[in-house]
């Protein structure tokens, strides 16, 4: 029977990481990531449950995760956030699908609540990730620093039973993980060259809020989903633009001083040769 280790990125999180290892007690092996910020007790609880604590300095989210990858002591690794709860038939179809040789990793639906409620449209489900990892199969691209990307050596399957993602419980939660997240966002699009516009600033939001709200019909979640997705666009929409086109004045400006430094280097050069 091929050994299951669960790992959980963990910072700050007491109030909720009982619930989520409760939920994957089951498994054979089980490790808590903890970002060497954090001041809590949740360290404390987590070896309370018998979970292994290994402390890791925050850089990324792909970062983080790529460590745990060789923390992991099963043949696979499944990766449960702080914030998400296994249900009894995740346990049982995990537990069935980690003996077919013929994948090496799975994809995992998850039913997200938001602020209390489940939000079922607007791309929040299924939300499938790529979480269940056949340990050596799998490393996570350096380059997708948030919304990490999984690069898998094989086939990957999907499974039909979701996690439970207990997704910004309050307002202010959501405003504090998306301050967070923008920054990355907006790096990854820098890296892939990507310059804004005058009307990106516009459109951009726009698109989104339309992708999410009619093409996604996020209007079926009612109110609740008009809100979310205009808070999305808002942020992936709009403020990634802005740090977006600070990180190309930040080039310019760099560009700028060090041509300033050449020129000057070069006059000096020139006045003690004359």
């Amino acid at each position: 029977m091929p050994q299951l280790s669960v790992g959980i990125l963990a910072c700050n999180n007491e109030a909720i990481i009982a619930d989520c290892l409760r939920s994957v007690m089951w498994a054979d092996d089980i490790f808590v990531i903890l970002d060497t910020r954090s001041t809590d007790r949740t360290a404390e609880l987590a070896r309370a449950f018998g979970a292994r604590v290994v402390s890791h300095r925050f850089e990324n989210f792909a970062a983080q995760r790529e460590f745990g990858l060789s923390q992991a002591r099963g043949d696979w690794l499944f990766y449960v956030d702080s914030d998400e709860q296994a249900t009894r038939h995740v346990e049982e179809e995990v537990r069935h699908v980690i003996q077919d040789d013929a994948f090496d990793g799975w994809w995992i639906p998850r039913r997200n609540v938001i602020w209390g409620r489940e939000i079922r449209h607007g791309g929040w489900y299924p939300d499938y990730q790529l979480r269940l990892l056949k340990v050596g199969h799998a490393h996570y691209d350096p380059h997708r620093q948030v919304h990490e990307v999984v690069k898998l050596e094989g086939k990957a399957g999907y499974l039909e039973n979701p996690l439970i993602h207990h997704n910004y419980r309050t307002f202010a939660e959501f405003k504090r993980k998306q301050q967070q997240y923008v920054p990355y966002e907006a790096r990854i699009r820098y890296e892939e060259g990507k310059r804004p516009k005058p009307w990106t600033y516009l459109l951009q939001p726009l698109r989104e809020f339309w992708r999410r709200y009619i093409a996604l019909s996020g209007y079926r979640d009612g109110i609740w989903g008009l809100i979310l997705c205009a808070l999305i666009a808002y942020y992936y929409g709009f403020l990634v633009t802005v740090h977006l086109e600070r990180l190309w004045h930040e080039k310019a400006r760099g560009n700028s001083d060090a041509d300033q430094k050449r020129d000057a280097s070069e006059e000096k050069i020139d006045g003690g040769t004359e």
